[in-house]
C-alpha cells in the first residue's frame, strides 16, 4: 500500500497512515480542540466517516456541530437514534420525519398507515430510551448491498417508501446503516456511534414530537413553539394529499408517466398557489384599516414574484397597490455598520434610515405628499426621488428582509399593518427518514438564478451562502412568528425542473475548494429526482419563473 500522508488544517501536523488505519485514533487526539464531539472528517474537501481509511494524501479537518456539514450529520444521527429508540419500545412502530421547526425536527409515529399520537409519558419514554442508547455508545455501521438485498432488509423494517425510491436509482448497490439490529437508509453521512449524539431534547408537539438539537453557538436546547409555521406546513401537507403525493418516489412515478401527467401536476400546483394568494388578498381587503403590507422572507423564497401576484389580486379587490423599496432607505455608505470582519453589513437593520422611513410612512398614511428618497448604489449616497401621495384606494407594499421586525415600522399602528412571511417550506421528503430541507430548495433556486441573471458561478453562490444564512438567522427567522399570514412558495415539481439547470453548474465546482463537498451533496440530492424537461408548460407568472427565466413580470 502506498503511503498516505494527511496534513491537519488545524495545526499543520503531518500524519502518516498505515495500512487499514482509520481516523478514529487521530480524532481522539484532536477532540480536545473541539467543543462538541467529532462526527466525521473532511479530506481534500470530501467528507469521510471516521471508520474509513483515507485513500489519498492531502488536507484533513474534523467536523463537529459547529460546521454546517457536521450539523447535518448530527441531525441525521438524531433521527436515526430516535428511530432506533421507537423501534426498541414498540417493534410495530416507525418514526416518520416531516419537517424542521427552528432548531428542531418534527416527527410523527406510525403503525403501518395508522398515526399513533403519543402522550407525554410515551414521548418521555422515547427520550429515556435514546439516552440509554447514547450511554451504551453503540457503533453505527455502514454496509453496501445490491438493490434486491437492500430491498428485502428495508421491507422487514417497514420502509416501503424507501424501497420504492430505489426503482429510479441508477446504481446497482445501496449503502445501509445498521445499529443493534435496526437497519435504515440515509443519503447523507451519520455519526460513527450513538454516543456522539449526546446533546438533544425530545418534546411533545401537535400529533407527534420534536427532536431538538443544540444551537451550535450557545449549546442551548430551546423549547419549540412555532404555531404559525407548523400550520403552514400542515396546510402544505393537505396540498400534497390533493396532489396524491407524499414522497419523491410518488413524484417520480408521475414524471415517468409522461409530459401530460406532469403538465396536469404543474397546473394543479400553480392553482393552489393562486388560490392562497387570492385568499390573502381577500383577507387584506376585508379590513379597511390595513394600509401597509410588509413582505419578508429568506433569500430565494420568491418574495418578489409573490408581491407582484398579490398586487394583482389586490387590484381585483378594488385596491391600488403602491410599492416602496427599502433599498432606497439605505444610509450613506460611510454610515453603514460593519460586521465582525470589518465588512459593510448591508443586512443589518441599522443600515437603513429607519427614522426617515417611519416619517415618510406616517406622512403618506396621513394623506400628505412625500418626496421619497432614491439610493444611488454607485455613489453610495441617497438622492431625491419621486413624489408620492396616496389616494383613497392606495395601499402600500414594502418587500424586504426586515419587514417582520417591529422596529422597522414602530411608529405605525398595528391595526394598519399586515405582515406576510414568504418561504419555500418544502414538505415533500425523500422517504421516512430523509428530508428535502427548505434551505436546500432555496439554495438550488439561488444557484440557478445567480448564474442566469447575475453571471455568478455555482462556486460563487456556494461561497457567499454561509453569510446569507448568517444574515437570515439574525434578521429574519427570529421574527417569522410575527407574521399575520405565511405563504409557502414551494412548488412540488420545482426540484425536477431546477435539476436540469443546476446539475451542469454544480459539476463545475473545483475539487480544490471547500465548497466542493457542498456541491457533491447537492448533486446527490438532485439525483433522487427524475428531471422534468417540458419547462414550456410552466406558467409565465409562476414563482419558479423568477429563477429559471421567461417570467411575465419585470424584476
Amino acid at each position: 500500500m502506498r503511503k498516505i500522508t494527511l496534513r491537519s488544517k488545524l495545526d499543520g501536523r503531518e500524519i502518516v497512515f498505515e495500512e487499514n488505519q482509520n481516523l478514529f485514533d487521530i480524532a481522539r487526539e484532536y477532540q480536545k480542540y473541539y467543543r462538541y464531539k467529532i462526527l466525521a472528517a473532511r479530506v481534500n474537501n470530501r467528507i469521510i466517516e471516521l471508520f474509513r481509511t483515507p485513500d489519498r494524501s492531502g488536507e484533513l479537518e474534523f467536523l463537529d456541530l459547529t460546521d454546517p456539514d457536521g450539523l447535518r450529520i448530527y441531525q441525521r444521527g438524531l433521527v436515526f437514534l430516535a428511530s432506533l429508540a421507537v423501534r426498541k419500545l414498540n417493534s410495530e412502530w416507525r418514526l416518520k420525519v416531516l419537517h424542521s421547526l427552528g432548531k428542531g425536527i418534527y416527527c410523527e409515529i406510525y403503525k403501518g398507515n395508522e398515526l399513533i399520537v403519543p402522550d407525554q409519558n410515551q414521548v418521555f419514554a422515547i427520550k429515556d430510551k435514546m439516552r440509554e442508547l447514547v450511554e451504551k455508545d453503540l457503533p453505527i455501521e455502514k454496509r453496501t448491498f445490491y438493490k434486491d438485498e437492500a430491498r428485502e432488509i428495508l421491507m422487514k423494517e417497514g420502509l416501503v417508501k424507501t424501497v420504492n425510491l430505489f426503482k429510479y436509482r441508477k446504481k446497482r448497490t445501496v449503502k445501509l446503516y445498521h445499529c443493534d439490529g435496526f437497519w435504515a437508509y440515509f443519503y447523507g453521512y451519520l455519526p460513527p456511534s450513538t454516543g456522539r449524539i449526546d446533546v438533544f431534547d425530545v418534546q411533545p408537539y401537535n400529533q407527534g414530537l420534536v427532536l431538538v438539537h443544540p444551537d451550535p453557538k450557545t449549546r442551548e436546547l430551546p423549547v419549540i413553539h412555532m404555531p404559525k409555521l407548523s400550520q403552514v406546513f400542515l396546510e402544505y401537507a393537505r396540498w400534497l394529499n390533493v396532489l396524491e403525493l407524499e414522497y419523491v418516489s410518488d413524484l417520480n412515478d408521475i414524471i415517468a408517466r409522461g409530459e401530460r401527467h406532469v403538465a396536469d401536476l404543474m397546473l394543479l400546483s400553480e392553482a393552489l398557489h393562486e388560490k392562497k394568494i387570492s385568499d390573502i388578498a381577500d383577507e387584506i381587503a376585508k379590513d379597511k384599516r390595513k394600509r401597509l403590507i410588509l413582505i419578508a422572507g429568506p433569500s430565494s423564497s420568491g418574495k418578489t414574484t409573490f408581491a407582484k401576484r398579490l398586487s394583482l389580486q389586490l387590484r381585483v379587490n378594488g385596491l391600488k397597490p403602491v410599492a416602496i423599496s427599502l433599498d432606497d432607505y439605505f444610509v450613506d455608505r460611510e454610515k453603514t455598520p460593519r460586521d465582525e470582519n470589518g465588512n459593510y453589513d448591508f443586512d443589518s437593520i441599522e443600515a437603513l434610515d429607519i427614522e426617515l422611513f417611519n416619517r415618510n410612512l406616517q406622512d403618506l398614511l396621513a394623506g400628505k405628499e412625500v418626496v421619497l428618497p432614491k439610493f444611488n448604489f454607485k455613489t453610495g449616497k441617497r438622492m431625491r426621488g419621486p413624489t408620492l401621495k396616496l389616494e383613497k384606494d392606495n395601499i402600500i407594499i414594502v418587500e424586504g428582509i426586515h419587514g417582520l421586525n417591529e422596529r422597522l415600522t414602530a411608529s405605525i399602528p398595528k391595526e394598519q399593518k399586515f405582515k406576510i412571511y414568504v418561504s419555500a417550506l418544502t414538505q415533500l421528503n425523500i422517504d421516512d427518514h430523509n428530508r428535502v430541507t427548505t434551505t436546500d430548495t432555496r439554495l438550488i433556486r439561488r444557484i440557478v438564478r445567480d448564474y442566469k441573471f447575475r453571471g455568478h458561478t455555482a462556486y460563487d453562490t456556494l461561497k457567499m451562502w454561509p453569510n446569507v444564512r448568517k444574515g437570515e438567522e439574525r434578521n429574519i427567522f427570529p421574527f417569522q412568528e410575527e407574521a399575520d399570514v405565511m405563504f409557502n412558495s414551494a412548488l412540488v415539481y420545482e426540484i425536477p425542473v431546477l435539476r436540469i439547470f443546476a446539475e451542469p453548474l454544480l459539476v463545475q465546482v473545483p475539487e480544490d475548494v471547500p465548497e466542493y463537498s457542498e456541491a457533491l451533496r447537492l448533486l446527490k440530492l438532485l439525483d433522487f429526482f427524475l428531471p422534468i424537461t417540458n419547462i414550456e408548460d410552466i406558467p409565465d407568472k409562476s414563482i419558479l419563473r423568477e429563477f429559471i427565466g421567461r417570467s411575465i413580470f419585470k424584476y
